[in-house]
């Protein structure tokens, strides 16, 4: 059911991509780390990141068996977004999760669930940074789980 608000080619990847308000409802309920791709549909480092990073066998087996990954678009007209009882159009809702300081596209952030925080890191990522990234990720949660 979430891909039917995602493109086709969003999908082509091996991702299981989650719109932005099933992907935070989900992370919530299961505890897991959303990792939120912020992109919009003319930007050229996105579509590379698509191709190449999502695609990476390793980056689609750690996505879905440790993270909910969500494709957001903050340019799309007439969607809604929802956190907590706020809704919210998607330049707000891009600024609500950058804190007033957007970087432009990509942009990933990072929501754990556990903390209530999300951290932001711009730009391209290959799939050896990524790859550190979600390890790091990985960590920082297992040490808050664990009460460290």
């Amino acid at each position: 059911m979430a891909a039917t608000a995602l493109n086709q080619g969003e999908l082509e990847s091996g991702i299981q991509w989650y719109t932005f308000n099933e992907g935070y409802a989900k992370a919530n309920e299961e505890g897991k780390i959303a990792i939120i791709d912020c992109y919009t549909d003319w930007c050229g480092w996105c579509k590379v990141m698509d191709k190449k990073t999502f695609a990476d066998p390793d980056v689609i087996n750690k996505m879905n068996e440790n993270f909910i990954a969500i494709k957001f678009n903050p340019e799309r007209k007439n969607e809604t977004y929802f956190i907590g009882a706020d809704t919210l159009s998607g330049p707000e809702l891009l600024y609500a999760l950058s804190n007033n300081k957007p970087n432009g596209y990509p942009t990933l952030f990072y929501y754990i669930p556990q903390t209530k925080r999300m951290f932001q890191q711009p730009g391209y990522q290959d799939v050896a940074e990524f790859n550190k990234s979600m390890d790091n990720l990985i960590d920082y949660q297992n040490k808050i789980t664990a009460g460290n």
